[in-house]
């Protein structure tokens, strides 16, 4: 894999930021959240006016505002800040990064725009999956964002970025309110989770290691695999996932993700009725990314493999028992 050399600074103030600078102005920011390059934020510059595309959580807007301070780019020129979806780790942070950008837009999916404006449900769920204590200490207190200032983008909605346009498309499969956006200029997506997660520390000589999130609550495996062959349709170059940042060799991975994806639906069918059907899952994933990964030629160990993949892993068993429980009723 051929990335460029993440950038690390120490300001004066003892923030620590960490960022990748890509071609067409385009920067991944790693948000600081859970580790190092899990969790990225997109910058993207044109003539001088910006936008971002996901954002973390609320402990994630110091370093993003750090980013733009140390590229010398007034707050004041922030014209976006573009949500794939509402889930915490690619949104939390957004009502507090409104609130220090004065000129932005928050555009994000018509089924999400509600949970901006007023976080109340959002919250709820997330405690309702995580637990309360948990979200307030991972996610701190989220802020709304005024109805004024959102855009609800359907599907083809078109932002412009100082005459670059970001085409705003539906994708559900992760997530019924979640988009991508397509960035000719680049000859890329910013897909959030839709195309899968794909981790620094898991390249090899064969190219990056990507499988599928099934998070909680609303993974449809179908509407999944419809919404990886649409992004496919503009020929992408490169593929901006949340986690973690650029793929490049895009219809290979498209592939691997409509293959995983059907494996994890046979995963859940395999388990479901068991008594312990959250530990078959669990185990049964680990058994199949494990050796997907040493087949990629891994060779971190499966200490450190399984030790990268276990939040993932947890978090896609929930999302195929709650797609088994929704099934059976």
């Amino acid at each position: 894999m051929n990335h460029p050399t993440a950038v690390a600074i120490e300001t004066q103030d003892a923030l620590s930021l960490s960022f990748i600078d890509y071609d067409h102005g385009i920067t991944a920011i790693d948000t600081g959240f859970e580790r190092p390059l899990f969790d990225a934020s997109h910058l993207l510059v044109e003539q001088g006016r910006a936008a971002f595309i996901d954002v973390g959580t609320n402990y994630s807007v110091a370093q993003l505002l750090g980013v733009l301070d140390y590229k010398g780019i007034p707050r004041e020129a922030v014209d976006y800040v573009i949500v794939t979806h509402v889930h915490l780790d690619h949104a939390g942070g957004a009502g507090a990064m409104m609130a220090a950008l004065p000129n932005a837009r928050l555009v994000v999916h018509p089924r999400g725009a509600r949970h901006m404006v007023d976080p109340t449900a959002l919250v709820a769920g997330a405690s309702a999956v995580y637990g309360a204590d948990t979200v307030r200490r991972t996610y701190g207190e989220l802020l709304p964002v005024a109805a004024e200032r959102v855009i609800e983008a359907a599907d083809g909605h078109v932002i412009d970025l100082a005459g670059r346009p970001l085409v705003c498309l539906d994708t559900p499969g992760h997530a019924r309110h979640h988009l991508c956006v397509w960035d000719a200029r680049a000859a890329a997506c910013f897909t959030g989770d839709t195309f899968g997660i794909s981790y620094r520390e898991l390249d090899t000589e064969q190219g990056p290691f990507i499988f599928p999130t099934s998070t909680p609550v609303q993974f449809e495996p179908e509407a999944m695999k419809t919404s990886i062959a649409r992004l496919l349709t503009f020929k992408p170059k490169a593929m901006f996932l949340t986690h973690y940042s650029r793929v490049t060799g895009v219809e290979q991975l498209a592939a691997q993700l409509i293959e995983q994806i059907d494996a994890l639906v046979e995963l859940a069918h395999d388990a479901n009725g068991r008594p312990e059907r959250h530990s078959a899952l669990v185990e049964g994933m680990f058994a199949y990314f494990g050796a997907r990964a040493a087949a990629h030629g891994v060779t971190l160990g499966s200490t450190k493999i399984r030790e990268l993949l276990a939040l993932d892993v947890e978090l896609n068993a929930q999302g195929l028992e709650v797609w088994l429980d929704r099934a059976q009723r």
